[in-house]
């Protein structure tokens, strides 16, 4: 196995045991990157010898005898709206061309405690919305890699780094990972900070994780909890065992209910027959959810919050710049301009309505099982695809995560995306590693 091919959790204990460097595991990993970005341009910003002395100065601290921390020496991509001080932050649009930030926003800082190597800033889509930037989908070229998380979705997945940091207010770390066939962990909303993080939306934003294990996301996310004063939607908890929690067996086997949702005529009839054929995989442990009415309106709720909240944020770059903006951030601007406080706030609040009806649903089931997106990456560049199976569960702001476990009619990566209760990350991330264990079984006998 060579060094790129290690999970991040392996690669650590290689690392800690002195049978590699972190300096090697970088350089392989930039010349990855040399090997193959040309191809799927992930990368924004990539500073090899800023990486390789970041490396180089972990290993020395190792030697001598140093603390590590949980991710020490590992290099993770950053997404490109999270402000960096030692590397551009221009956040996917020519209006923020050469900014230069002062401060690490509050996650970088948080890696750089874990011992992490921030390896370097990857493309995000225009101002992480729906205008897509230069990345091409690892899988096939000439299909999208999703977004807004583009880079950092396609980095894992070509074996760029074995970690990286997205963003979500819609569908932007779930879809990315479902089209390039990789783990994506959005987590409760709320539970990693958002301080000096490109702002969309207070109540949508939500930090995100990518890896190609659900060990290695549980790892990750779980060194990003914290308490931020700057984020008004964080609170001062002990950090939830995640990576332990993920690691062990589910006490008894988890009991799954699928939900078509809302939506579910949105999704190829490929997805629809795939998902069948997991349920009924699945059997007994498996049953069908039929949620009410009024989750039905949850999409246009979203809608709601979402382009009023783009309308304030982007205030500055659509007066200086709106001609810079391509159409669709400007429509939706523009649609966010028009839309009541009334509206607004009864957007708002039917999220904790929502929320009280899927508590019923979580006292009985351990997860919710829904399709990532309508199916496999779509050929071409000029979008990002449907983010139409993400925006309930981002509006609810409960914990989600997308599984490599089926392919699409043209051989491409369809995710299964979980679902769990808001603030049960961890048991979200074990029933995910049982489930992704137990299709292997299924699929090895």
């Amino acid at each position: 196995m060579t060094l790129i091919e290690l999970s991040a959790t392996e690669a650590i204990g290689k690392i800690r045991n002195g049978e590699m460097t972190s300096e090697e595991l970088v350089q392989a990993c930039l010349d990855r990157i040399e090997q193959v970005d040309g191809d799927i341009e992930a990368w924004a910003h990539l500073k090899p010898d800023y990486a390789l002395d970041q490396a180089r100065m972990l290993d020395t601290r190792r030697q001598a005898g140093g603390p590590v921390g949980p991710l020490h020496g590992i290099p993770v991509g950053i997404k490109d709206i999270l402000d960096t001080d030692s590397l551009p932050t221009e956040n996917g649009t020519v209006l923020d061309s050469g900014r230069q930030p002062m401060a690490n926003c509050r996650v970088v800082s948080l890696l750089e405690e874990a011992g992490a190597v921030i390896m370097g800033k990857t493309v995000s889509t225009e101002l992480a919305v729906f205008g897509p930037g230069k990345t091409r989908n690892p899988r096939n070229p000439k299909h999208t890699p999703g977004g807004s998380s583009s880079g950092s979705a396609a980095a894992v997945a070509s074996h760029m780094v074995p970690l990286a940091i997205g963003t979500q207010t819609n569908g932007s770390v779930i879809r990315p990972a479902s089209f390039c066939g990789v783990v994506g962990f959005k987590p409760t909303h709320g539970l990693i900070p958002r301080t000096g993080i490109l702002a969309q939306s207070r109540w949508l934003d939500t930090v995100g994780v990518f890896a190609r294990s659900v060990e290695d996301a549980a790892m990750l996310a779980e060194v990003l909890v914290a308490h931020d004063p700057g984020d008004p939607d964080t609170t001062a908890r002990a950090r939830p065992p995640l990576s332990e929690t993920a690691g062990e067996e589910p006490p008894l086997p988890p009991l799954l209910t699928f939900a078509k949702t809302a939506v579910w005529d949105r999704a190829d009839q490929e997805t629809q027959d795939a998902f069948g054929e997991l349920v009924e995989l699945l059997g007994d442990g498996c049953g069908e959810l039929h949620l009410p009415e009024p989750f039905e309106h949850a999409v246009a709720l979203h809608g709601t919050i979402m382009k009023a909240d783009l309308a304030k944020s982007f205030a500055g770059y659509y007066e200086r710049g709106k001609d810079r903006l391509t159409d669709i951030l400007k429509a939706m601007i523009e649609d966010g301009q028009k839309i009541t406080a009334v509206d607004y706030n009864n957007a708002v609040d039917r999220r904790e309505f929502l929320n009280g009806g899927l508590d019923g649903v979580f006292d009985r089931y351990d997860a919710i099982i829904t399709p990532a997106a309508v199916g496999e990456a779509p050929a071409g560049l000029d979008s990002t695809g449907s983010p139409i199976f993400n925006s309930l569960w981002t509006y609810c702001g409960t914990p989600a995560i997308t599984l490599p476990l089926m392919a699409g009619p043209n051989g491409l990566p369809l995710g299964v995306q979980l679902v769990g209760r808001r603030g049960d990350d961890a048991r979200l991330l074990r029933t995910a590693r049982w489930l992704m264990a137990r299709v292997a079984a299924e699929a090895g006998g």
